[in-house]
């Protein structure tokens, strides 16, 4: 069942404190590092030297259920153990063969697919064989067929799948409506191709040029802002029939270390995550967003060495406890070193699921987590009430999201009218005229290999003259500038500060639409109306 957030005197007491909420006091972690005792991994017959909490998780006591998560409940207490212990699995997939062994004889919840490189008629193929065997072997919900499709830098699905330009595009064009269909789109292609879920969208407030990790993924730098496109592309998702899940709880964008490489400290207090990383959280969870997840990071105010994904305060604590989420909640990818470094995947399921965690993601060794998760019910170790709960939070969420769909599913390509106009609306000039043409007859454009391509494609589209004329340079992070007299940013808006050129563009990406949008500006075609998400110091403006 879906809940919005305590209210300040519930939370008042609580591990964390919203801004609305906050008192003088600080709040103490009531787990200190001293209670945390060394704990064996079951699959893979060694010692951690990870201290993990010493005490079992315990089931919270929740509210009378609807009738969809009751039936849920029910679905999962005719598994057995080990079918149990493989539906909190979701794997990572590669390649065009469908993984119908680990799905029906493991019995694992689902696959995420990784392959960027599979046609539209493969990945149509992969998920249509991996659900109907599912559907074969009796399973009476969706099978948990995810992708990370947030747009930009991070599109795992492609083939004639319609790109949409980063996030930040839309926190830069800043129309939640438009975010709202875009996301809608998107979701609806995915749909059409057969996923259930989508790992997006990003609800991480960046912190500018020193975050290594979010950046364009993030709609920008303001909570306010990245609360409301964040919720907007979740309620969007729901709107295709596709499972959205909001991350990274707590915030990846305010620490200056990515989570694939090693485990990134968090030191803001409570108070500071409350005004700013969690806000857009306490959005997602007001507006009944189903599905959020919970990042690789260690927070210093907690007094914990662990990663948030596995630690109970975190899970338990900050999310549900606080913020009043009670849906489904999905761990960050367990073979990220900031987890792999430190615990084995059997390990890692285990304290995932004992932090609160419902379905983890990406075990480096899907069958290790299964057999792991099935010893620790059997010693103890892992409270099989705990692992039913878990099992009937997805079930619920993937029968009640299929359920809810107001957009139908979308043939490939369906959404490019609206990744257009994602674009059309961003593109921003920080530094130059705002009214007529940008350039003077024909463009020489440069940087870039691919990105220059696109922008001549577009160009001969519009019927600019290439070869002759002004100087363009297509920028992105740790390239350039080249010296032109037009330099455009084809990600982040950072690097804008430092070229020397007469007229700066942000663009926010490098898809069609995007190159379309940006040859429409620089013609005097379109107005340019975006303006920054983000700070970027030494610019004329924030955009026109």
């Amino acid at each position: 069942m879906r809940r919005g957030p305590k209210t300040c005197a519930a939370v008042a007491g609580a591990v964390v404190l919203l801004p609305a909420c906050a008192v003088e006091q600080p709040v103490e972690s009531q787990r200190s590092a001293a209670g945390r005792t060394v704990v064996a991994d079951p699959s893979e017959g060694a010692t951690s030297t990870a201290e993990m909490p010493d005490t079992p998780a315990t089931v919270r006591p929740t509210d009378p259920e609807p009738p969809g998560v009751a039936h849920a409940r029910a679905l999962a207490q005719n598994l057995s153990l080990e079918e149990k212990a493989g539906q909190v699995i979701v794997a990572s997939h590669l390649g065009p063969t469908a993984p119908v062994g680990l799905v029906v004889d493991h019995h694992l919840g689902g696959i995420i697919v990784m392959d960027p490189d599979l046609s539209t008629d493969q990945l149509v193929a992969l998920n249509d064989a991996v659900a109907d065997a599912a559907d074969e072997a009796g399973r009476e919900w969706p099978v948990f067929i995810g992708v990370d499709q947030e747009g930009g830098l991070v599109e795992r699905a492609k083939g004639d799948l319609t790109r949409f330009p980063t996030f930040m595009s839309l926190g830069a064009a800043d129309d939640p409506d438009l975010t709202r269909r875009a996301a809608a789109g998107s979701g609806a292609e995915l749909r059409g191709a057969g996923f259930t879920a989508v790992f997006a969208p990003t609800a991480d407030v960046t912190m500018g040029p020193t975050d290594p990790t979010i950046g364009s993924r993030s709609p920008g730098s303001a909570p306010e802002l990245v609360a409301e496109h964040a919720t907007a592309a979740g309620l969007g998702y729901l709107d295709a029939g596709i499972l959205p899940v909001v991350k990274h709880f707590p915030g990846h964008g305010s620490v200056p270390a990515d989570s694939h490489v090693e485990l990134p400290v968090q030191d803001r207090t409570l108070d500071d995550l409350g005004e700013s990383d969690l806000v857009p959280f306490v959005s997602a969870v007001e507006a009944g967003l189903p599905a959020v997840m919970v990042g690789h990071l260690q927070l210093t105010a907690l007094d914990s060495q662990l990663p948030s994904s596995l630690e109970p305060e975190v899970v338990e604590g900050m999310l549900r406890d606080d913020l009043g989420f009670d849906g489904l909640v999905v761990t960050d990818a367990l073979n990220m070193a900031a987890v792999a470094d430190r615990y084995g995947p059997g390990q890692a399921s285990v304290e995932a699921l004992r932090a609160g965690a419902d379905v983890v993601l990406m075990p480096a060794d899907p069958l290790a987590a299964r057999n792991a998760i099935v010893a620790a019910v059997g010693d103890g170790t892992l409270d099989e009430d705990r692992l039913n709960e878990a099992v009937a939070r997805q079930i619920a969420a993937l029968l009640e999201v299929a359920d809810e769909g107001s957009v139908d599913p979308m043939e490939p390509g369906g959404a490019a009218d609206v990744a257009r106009e994602v674009s059309a609306a961003a593109v921003t000039v920080v530094q130059g005229p705002c009214d007529g043409p940008l350039v003077d007859g024909g463009v020489v454009p440069m940087g870039d290999r691919l990105a220059v391509q696109r922008f001549e494609r577009a160009a001969e589209r519009a019927g600019l003259p290439l070869g002759a004329g002004t100087t363009v340079e297509l920028l992105r992070p740790g390239q350039g500038p080249h010296g032109a007299q037009v330099s455009v940013a084809l990600e982040t808006p950072y690097l804008l500060a430092s070229t020397g050129a007469a007229t700066k563009v942000a663009l926010y990406g490098d898809t069609p639409g995007a190159m379309d949008a940006l040859v429409a500006v620089l013609t005097g075609e379109a107005e340019a109306p975006g303006r920054l998400p983000v700070e970027v110091e030494g610019l004329e403006r924030q955009g026109c």
